[in-house]
């Protein structure tokens, strides 16, 4: 497929592009320019949103399910529905994430996901959906006192030889993984796992401020929903988020929903970690687009009362945040602009990832997963290598 792109504005890595036009070949960008540089050949179709904004697609890296899907027990037809509806808000690479469960579990789930991710590298889906782009193992290597909506009795002492049968039952898929630094023998599972590729978070955790430095020390990159699960910060007992905040080199992920993290303490986060450092994530359950009742994560229930979801104790238990929702609410809370907001959920996640082929940019070379978007942040269309909506739209 060839495709000439152009609209309003084009949201490079570097500035505006005014009056873009981006030539689309095979799934592939071939160039950016402004219109006047280059004429689109006769056999590109040319596609205008005069006035729109182009930007790279959506990465979140923290997405338990949605559409009423677990990716814990998700089949085919319920990760297609879930990829369906990231795509619908602007979600074109994801992580399915996994939840602290009983280890036979948790082992059948990464080899499910394992085996979609493969079969949709195979046989990419002819219709406009998510990709996986790994896997993010979130537990059972947690702090007791900071589990959140993780069953105690599936948390499990860090091992690297489960570890290890993780890694396998994946198949080399997982991209993320929470660790509690704080926990006996987690730096020399940081140092593994980091050796392996994977990119180590820290959350879920009840660690000390040089705790928490040791784990980066031992190869951490990034935190896990920063504030949420994670010992207070204190002026006496700055613990893992001083740690966080103080660290140029983390990135560190919000949940930026108004719910997990007030709005004052969003643009707080925004301003201390900046914009070269903040990522954007949704944590999403299964309850996700389907409206308040009751749902599933993982082996618990979570009820779901408007923008809140609770687990049978009381506690927060994921999201239904959507990733669109997530960027227009820093430009609300922080009084960002669209470029800056949209950066924390492109870019920067992808530089988490470390994987070119998601990576997060509109730039010559780089894959089609492409954003167009309202100038106030609505999803208007999405396109992901080959496959586009421009004729229907969301």
């Amino acid at each position: 497929m060839r495709v000439a792109l152009s609209a309003g504005v084009c949201l490079t890595p570097q500035r505006y592009l005014q009056n873009p036009l981006l030539l689309i070949e095979d799934g592939v960008i071939a160039s950016v320019a402004a219109p006047e540089s280059v004429e689109p050949p006769r056999h590109f179709r040319r596609v205008d949103f005069p006035a729109a904004v182009l930007a790279p697609g959506f990465i979140d890296l923290h997405v338990h399910g949605g559409a009423g899907c677990d990716v814990m027990d998700a089949g085919a037809d319920g990760l297609a529905a879930l990829e369906r509806h990231l795509a619908r808000h602007g979600v074109t690479s994801y992580l399915p994430t996994t939840l602290s469960s009983p280890l036979d579990k948790i082992l059948t789930a990464l080899d499910t996901l394992a085996s979609s991710i493969e079969e949709g590298e195979k046989s990419p889906p002819a219709e406009v959906r998510a990709r996986p782009a790994g896997i993010h193992l979130e537990g059972p290597f947690l702090s007791p006192e900071r589990r959140g909506a993780h069953p105690r009795e599936y948390l499990q002492p860090v091992s690297l030889e489960l570890f290890h049968r993780f890694w396998d039952a994946a198949r080399g898929r997982i991209k993320l993984m929470t660790v509690a630094p704080e926990l006996p023998g987690a730096g020399e599972l940081i140092t593994e796992a980091a050796r392996r590729g994977v990119c180590v978070s820290l959350g879920h955790s009840n660690a000390s401020y040089a705790e928490a430095r040791a784990g980066i020390a031992a190869g951490a990159r990034h935190a896990t929903h920063i504030f949420n699960a994670m010992r207070p910060l204190s002026h006496r007992d700055p613990g893992i988020v001083a740690a966080v905040l103080n660290t140029p080199t983390l990135f560190a992920e919000v949940i930026a929903d108004g719910v997990h993290v007030a709005p004052e303490m969003v643009e707080f986060f925004l301003h201390a970690k900046g914009r070269e450092g903040a990522v954007l994530v949704t944590d999403a359950t299964s309850a996700t687009g389907m409206g308040d009742g009751r749902y599933r994560l993982g082996t618990t229930t979570v009820q779901v009362n408007g923008e809140t979801c609770l687990s049978e104790e009381g506690k927060l238990a994921g999201s239904v945040l959507t990733l669109d929702r997530a960027v227009r609410n820093v430009m609300a809370f922080a009084r960002w602009n669209l470029q800056d907001a949209v950066k924390l959920a492109t870019i920067n996640p992808a530089h988490v990832l470390a994987d070119t082929s998601c990576p997060g940019m509109l730039a010559q070379g780089m894959p089609a997963d492409i954003l167009v978007l309202a100038p106030s942040g609505e999803v208007l269309h999405t396109m992901i290598r080959e496959v586009s909506n421009f004729e229907s739209g969301y």
